[in-house]
Parts: structure tokens; C-alpha cells; sequence
């Protein structure tokens, strides 16, 4: 894919070295062997490049690597991505998948930034863009403190240098990362799951119609669209005129580490590969088709043992509501 120009740039402020130990009948407190050990750079738009290069999209990330680790990215096979080299070590994630039992995942917490360094890590963003002539930006990740002020890094000047070229944003965090960007309104999609959703509106979740409603919170305070994921019952993308529901049969679970990420590289590979009119769905790209497409690669994603997607073959069939039933009960009710 070399030379090739992409619609599509990711930004990843924090990666993160994902290593995955497999393991049989975890003993907690005890002395476990791993079966096998995978190793992986990762972090949210990392995981979304990697997926979008399964559907033949280059997708170009943007990451700052400390460079402790030269190696890495040759070792990862990750060469699609565009360091920004800055003085220290990776982040460790760690992740525990017992073969038939649950996946137990250990973040370490961001790597604060330099000033100096952010300032790099948004000049390249923005270089990258505007090389691939690209029409989307994701966003995806925690956000990391300055070091020298304590402060989360501040996403202002981006948001304001993607709109003043026309280029659509995607923000997908959480935490107060989360709430502060809803309330600025500023990105063209936020991807919240339902807790997450709740915690925004400060209220409990229960039915689809919940979801919806305070999603259309979020559409108010600016957010074009909301592609909310609710686990077991899919995704529901609402923006200001419609709300579309999209769900997949039920697979088998492996490693539900990466199943965000692939989503939106889902959404993005489809609604890229299906353009559509100015007023479509209020927002100018197909909904329906990206979250169809998203649910997807979510269930693909889930049933594979890496933290990043490996294959797209073989997709489970979705179902699409463009009229959601309101009153369905959530399979996982949110608390605020």
C-alpha cells in the first residue's frame, strides 16, 4: 500500500505494547504458565489502522513511540505507522485470555507528553492529512498529561485545523476525556459505549429508547452522530434526524480486547466505500451501511485471540432497524 493515498488518518496519542498471554485453567494467586505469548503495538487508532488495511485502506497512523524502543515497529510488523520519537519507554498493556473463560486486561496508565512533543504529534496529524488528502481523522484513545503543566493534552487546535479543511472528525475515549469533548461538541462522531453514554447524561440506561434519547443530548451539544455500543445488542447510531439499530447473532467470545476499535474501522471501510448524498441521514455519509458494517467486524473481532483484527472473511449477517423498537431492555442496563 505504499504510495497510496488514503481517505483515512488515525491518531493515537497514548500506544500502548499489548502482550496477550494464553492460558489454561487460571489459578488467581497461584503460578500460571502461558501456552503462548503474542506481542503487539497497539492502542485504539493503531488497532483502527490495522483493520482498515484489511479492506485495502492504508489508513496512516500517527503515534508518538518512545524510543527506547527503536525496534518496534519493525518487530510489530507496524510499518504504516508515523512516529513521532519522544525520550522514554512504551506503555505495557497486558492481556489474559483463559481458553473457555474470561479475558482479564491491565493498562498501564499514559505516558505524560512534553508540550513540545503534543506540538509535533499535531503538526505530523496534520501533515499526514493533508498529504493523503484524507476525509476522515480518528481520534482514538486515552489522552495523556503535559508534563510540564498536569493538564490532558488540548485537542482545540486540531479540531478547529480539521474543521477549517472539511475533514471529519472521530473521537472515541472515555472518562473525563469523554465528557469534556461531548460537552464541546466538537467532534463529527463520538463512540460511547452505554455506561459511558450514561455518565454523560448523569442519568440510568435502561431501554433502547434511553440510549437514544440521551444520545440526542449529545446531538444537541454538537456531535453529528452517535454510535453507541451496547455490547450483546449491538450498536445505535442516532444523529439529530434519525436513530438506526444494528445487531449481530451471537458468537463465540474469545478476546474482546480491539472489538471497539474494529467497529470503527468497520463504520469507516463502509461509509468510504458507499458515498452518499449531502443531506443523507442529516450528516452526509450512509449510517446504515457503516454501522451494518461495524457491527460486523465487531463480531469478527471478538472471535479471533489478538488484541487487533486478523481476518474480515466470513462476517456474520446483521440485522438493521431503521425504526429501533424503544422499548427493548437492554441485555447490559447502565448506571450513571
Amino acid at each position: 500500500m505504499a504510495g497510496i493515498k488514503s481517505p483515512i488518518v488515525t491518531l493515537t496519542p497514548s500506544p500502548t505494547l499489548d502482550r496477550t498471554y494464553f492460558v489454561k485453567n487460571l489459578v488467581e494467586g497461584g503460578v500460571n504458565r502461558a501456552e503462548r505469548v503474542g506481542e503487539e503495538l497497539a492502542g485504539k487508532g493503531i488497532n483502527v489502522s490495522r483493520g482498515l488495511r484489511l479492506a485495502n485502506i492504508p489508513a496512516p497512523g500517527v503515534v508518538p513511540i518512545g524510543n527506547a524502543d527503536p525496534t518496534v515497529l519493525e518487530r510489530t510488523g507496524s510499518g504504516f505507522i508515523s512516529p513521532v520519537w519522544i525520550e522514554g519507554t512504551l506503555r505495557v498493556s497486558t492481556t489474559i485470555v483463559e481458553y473457555d473463560g474470561p479475558t482479564t486486561k491491565i493498562n498501564e496508565n499514559p505516558r505524560p507528553l512534553k508540550q513540545g512533543d503534543w506540538d509535533a504529534v499535531v503538526a505530523l496529524t496534520e501533515k499526514t492529512v493533508l498529504d493523503n488528502d484524507a476525509k476522515w481523522l480518528v481520534v482514538a484513545g486515552a489522552h495523556p498529561q503535559i508534563e510540564e503543566t498536569g493538564e490532558i493534552i488540548d485537542l482545540h487546535p486540531l479540531f478547529d485545523r480539521m474543521k477549517s479543511l472539511g475533514v471529519k472528525v472521530i473521537l472515541d475515549t472515555s472518562g473525563p476525556a469523554l465528557r469534556y469533548w461531548a460537552h464541546q461538541g466538537k467532534a463529527t462522531i463520538m463512540k460511547p459505549n452505554a455506561h459511558e453514554l450514561a455518565e454523560c447524561v448523569g442519568r440510568d440506561l435502561n431501554t433502547l429508547g434511553d440510549v437514544i434519547d440521551a444520545a440526542r443530548e449529545l446531538n444537541g451539544w454538537g456531535v453529528d452522530c452517535v454510535m453507541a455500543s451496547l455490547g450483546v445488542d449491538g450498536i445505535v447510531a442516532i444523529t439529530k434526524t434519525h436513530a438506526i439499530h444494528s445487531y449481530t447473532p451471537a458468537v463465540k467470545v474469545i478476546n474482546t480486547v480491539g472489538a471497539g476499535d474494529s467497529t470503527i474501522a468497520g463504520f469507516l471501510a463502509a461509509v468510504t466505500n458507499h458515498p452518499a448524498d449531502e443531506d443523507a441521514f442529516g450528516v452526509g455519509f450512509d449510517v446504515a451501511e457503516g454501522i451494518a458494517a461495524a457491527v460486523q467486524w465487531g463480531a469478527a473481532k471478538v472471535q479471533q485471540p489478538t488484541s487487533g483484527l486478523q481476518s474480515i472473511e466470513n462476517l456474520v449477517e446483521p440485522t438493521i432497524e431503521l425504526i429501533p423498537d424503544r422499548a427493548r431492555l437492554l441485555g447490559e442496563p447502565a448506571k450513571a
